[in-house]
């Protein structure tokens, strides 16, 4: 029983998105707006600093900043249940039951985060038009870095809404933190040539590390443009962030739940 809740709660965050249309295309649609916003608009002013010569185009520079923000969402669009389903009882008959908080907090963050790779194995297959083709073990690659991103958000996700008490101080909240971490994490602009607080800001960002290892796959095992940091270290921290922010929902899952 304690075991199948993870799978049961897993299960549930899948038939939940499907069923829902509004959410499945705001959350197709909205990275691919922005992604093409921003790219197409931004083509003619995007330059590598101090490479010259060096063709990048910013659609391409921009996509793997694109897969984390596919993460992102996810996280926010999953986890906010969790608010709803405390004002709708659903949580406090879960919390009856023999199971585990950890399995609460497990079974919605894998629904998140298959969510989230399936997202981006869609939004993939939008990479013709960067030009770039990457090769199958850096696309598999992807896929694993982007379900550990995403695993951070819905860690992240589910250990502020267990504390929010309505949907609108969660998405205030989330927004608060969320934002910053991918605009500031690499995904719009290189360190190089940023300000030197800025450049700060990015290599202190965990999610810098999450598109970092994301960008070295994208050109696997050819040497990637721009990559901030090793791509062992990227992978490490990418994996922390996620395990710490899965602590930190299990811990505030421990606490008690106030309707």
């Amino acid at each position: 029983m304690k075991m199948h809740a993870v799978p049961a709660l897993w299960r549930r965050e899948l038939v939940k998105f499907a069923r829902d249309r509004n959410r499945v295309a705001g959350a197709a649609l909205q990275p691919i707006a922005i992604w093409l916003l921003l790219g197409f608009g931004f083509r003619d002013s995007f330059r590598l600093p101090g490479a010259e010569g060096m063709d990048l185009p910013y659609l391409e520079f921009l996509f793997p900043g694109m897969m984390a923000i596919v993460a992102l969402f996810t996280a926010i669009f999953s986890t906010i249940s969790i608010v709803e389903e405390r004002q709708g009882g659903f949580l406090q008959a879960a919390l009856a039951t023999p199971a585990r908080r950890w399995a609460l907090v497990l079974g919605p963050a894998l629904g998140s985060a298959t969510l989230a790779v399936a997202q981006g194995a869609l939004f993939f297959l939008l990479i013709p038009l960067t030009g770039h083709a990457p090769s199958w073990v850096g696309a598999a690659m992807m896929a694993g870095i982007l379900a550990a991103v995403a695993l951070g958000f819905a860690g992240l996700g589910v250990a502020i809404a267990w504390r929010s008490r309505t949907t609108r101080g969660f998405h205030a909240i989330m927004n608060l933190l969320l934002i910053p971490l991918w605009v500031l994490s690499g995904a719009f602009f290189p360190a190089e040539g940023a300000p030197g607080v800025l450049q700060w800001a990015i290599r202190l960002n965990p999610v810098s590390y999450g598109v970092d290892a994301l960008r070295t796959a994208l050109y696997w095992p050819q040497e990637p443009p721009l990559a901030i940091f090793p791509f062992g270290l990227s992978l490490a921290a990418t994996g922390l962030f996620a395990a710490i922010t899965l602590f930190w929902a299990v811990r505030s899952a421990s606490k008690p739940v106030h309707a």
